[in-house]
């Protein structure tokens, strides 16, 4: 299974990627479709929301009123915490079933608004940030969605901000033409990086030929990337760039996290060696064994 994790600033135009991403035969897993299916009439999520911020938040037919409740929830810090204790558990569970449903050889496109601002970016092979400047966003908030500006200027400074949503992109995908024209740079990135990746990372295979890339944000993706794959099983991870160095457990060998490595996107080339599956970018991680363990015959 190979995850990309899809996000960007509201009024960018995940959902034009998103649609072509599905129409290529990715699994889309949305994050706004799962948050309004959680908080449907009769469900608890509705009825948390209802106790934590009143009755004002419903429609007369008993549904949620959802501008009434960003109203509220994004006019503060605290508000939009409460919020957001409330609904991420519920999006992250229904979002837990429709990925184990898809099966093994799946790819999931994660639609998560908050991606940044939650803090998951490691759990995905790729992170694509669709980007559109904030002021288009207003534009096309106001325009096409009837926001009221002030509101619409509120939800895009609650969110996270460009050089934020920069440190985690793996691709940044610029939607400032045509939907057209969006469509087709998806299907470019699906062609020349997405299905090369997916068949790698089936494969346990390397990336041939990949490029090195000049990003001094990719160390930190990295090791997050790592600890996200090995968890207890690594005593420490560091990375210089693109070139990670994972000391493992005491008592754990290479071999026995070979595998992990490789679903994760680091296929093994050696004894100690795992160079990355990304056709798009050039990895390396050398794996360490602490002294006092044996390492079995390679």
């Amino acid at each position: 299974m190979v995850r990309i994790g899809l996000t960007g600033g509201i009024g960018a135009g995940k959902s034009t990627v998103a649609k072509e991403l599905a129409a290529l035969g990715a699994v889309i897993v949305d994050g706004d479709k799962i948050a309004r299916e959680v908080v449907e009439p009769g469900t608890p999520g509705l009825a948390a929301l209802v106790e934590a911020f009143g009755d004002g938040i419903l429609a007369e037919d008993g549904s949620l009123n959802r501008p009434a409740l960003a109203a509220i929830a994004f006019s503060d810090d605290e508000s939009r915490a409460k919020l957001n204790a409330i609904t991420h558990p519920l999006v992250g569970a229904r979002s837990a079933e429709l990925i184990a449903a898809a099966g093994p050889d799946a790819v999931i496109v994660q639609d998560i608004p908050l991606l940044v601002e939650n803090k998951v970016a490691p759990m995905f092979h790729l992170v694509v940030i669709v980007w559109v400047d904030a002021e288009e966003r207003v534009r096309r908030l106001v325009g096409s969605r009837g926001m009221a500006e002030e509101d619409a200027r509120a939800r895009i400074a609650a969110q996270a901000t460009d050089e934020q949503r920069r440190a985690v992109a793996d691709v940044w995908l610029e939607n400032t033409g045509t939907e057209e024209q969006a469509r087709a740079a998806v299907r470019a990135l699906w062609a020349d990086r997405i299905a090369p990746l997916v068949t790698n990372v089936l494969a346990h295979r390397p990336a041939v030929d990949a490029p090195e890339l000049d990003d001094p944000a990719y160390a930190e993706r990295l090791v997050g990337r790592l600890w996200v794959t090995l968890g207890a099983d690594a005593r420490d991870v560091s990375a210089d760039g693109a070139d990670g160095t994972v000391v493992l457990a005491e008592g754990v060998t290479a071999d026995a996290v070979a595998d992990r490595l490789g679903d994760a996107g680091f296929a093994r080339t050696g004894a100690d060696r795992f160079r990355g599956s990304d056709p798009g970018r050039a990895v390396t991680v050398r794996v360490v064994v602490p002294e006092g363990v044996v390492r079995p015959p390679e």
